[in-house]
């Protein structure tokens, strides 16, 4: 059941030393403060799964804390390459770092399966394909009613779901709307799960059509963080700030101006950088 905690708290209490952690969100609603909090607290050995892992991921990576990713792209979107994660693959700073790529189909069905407490998902995809090749995880089954050959592989079951979302209840249900990837699939895969969210209210009100309510019992803790995606994007409450992207690509490039970066962004600063953000747009 959903308990309203401090960020700090979330973190230190569901995030340990050689978990496997997914951070989701695509494009929007991207779960930066949290993964912040992950870097203050210097946890180790991180399985990072993510679809997308963008610039939080590079950012914890570049901070030493992963030692293996799960994805299905890798990148600056929009702008370039992850420095970091390339310089973790390509020269083993500041940790080697294992990589397991697949397509977005298939980790959405790993998800999927792990939601519904499955050992592998099945899915038409890998054909022609040389993934398969590099990735002795991606294997195949016969169907035993048509006979044909479907790609399997591995469920993902992290130790720790994490996303960001908009609106949480006081009773710890949790709103998602507008671009949403495979957050839901990743909070029910999770064994433990921290939603931060820009505000609680007291109804959720008149929702779009592809709203996604994540009832209490789903959910471990909630943090409230306003601002807590940014530079990603919180429809309805703030705009992908693109510039941020752009900047990163100069900031990432070299070890040196990231760690110093991290260091006066990051590490010298908590939560209050993101209410800060969302009191200059008026949110808060």
């Amino acid at each position: 059941m959903a308990k309203f905690m401090e960020m700090a708290a979330a973190i230190e209490e569901h995030v340990h030393d050689g978990d496997s952690v997914a951070m989701e969100g695509f494009t929007h609603l991207i779960p930066f403060a949290a993964g912040h909090e992950v870097i203050r607290q210097a946890k180790k050995r991180l399985t990072l799964i993510r679809m997308t892992p963008d610039l939080i991921y590079d950012q914890m990576i570049g901070m030493g804390c992963a030692e293996k990713i799960v994805f299905s792209w890798g990148g600056n979107p929009g702008v370039g390459s992850t420095h970091r994660l390339r310089d973790a693959v390509e020269n083993g700073w500041p940790n080697k770092l294992e990589i397991e790529e697949h397509s977005h189909a298939a980790m959405a069905n790993a998800y999927e399966a792990g939601a519904a407490n499955l050992p592998f998902a099945v899915l038409r995809g890998y054909i022609g394909v040389d993934l398969p090749k590099v990735n002795p995880k991606i294997k195949s089954v016969t169907c035993p009613y048509t006979g044909e050959v479907l790609a399997t592989v591995p469920a993902l079951r992290p130790d720790v779901g994490i996303i960001h979302a908009l609106r949480a209840d006081r009773e710890g249900n949790v709103l998602l709307e507008g671009i949403v990837g495979c957050q839901k699939e990743a909070v029910l895969a999770s064994k433990r799960t921290i939603v931060t969210v820009e505000e609680v209210v007291e109804t959720f009100g008149p929702r779009s059509p592809n709203a996604i309510i994540l009832p209490s019992w789903t959910i471990g803790a909630i943090v409230v963080v306003p601002g807590g995606s940014h530079p990603s994007y919180a429809q309805g409450y703030y705009k992908r700030d693109n510039s941020f992207y752009i900047a990163w690509d100069k900031i990432s490039r070299e070890r040196d101006t990231f760690l110093a970066w991290m260091k006066e962004n990051v590490l010298e600063k908590d939560t209050t950088i993101f209410a800060e953000h969302a009191k200059k747009l008026g949110l808060a």
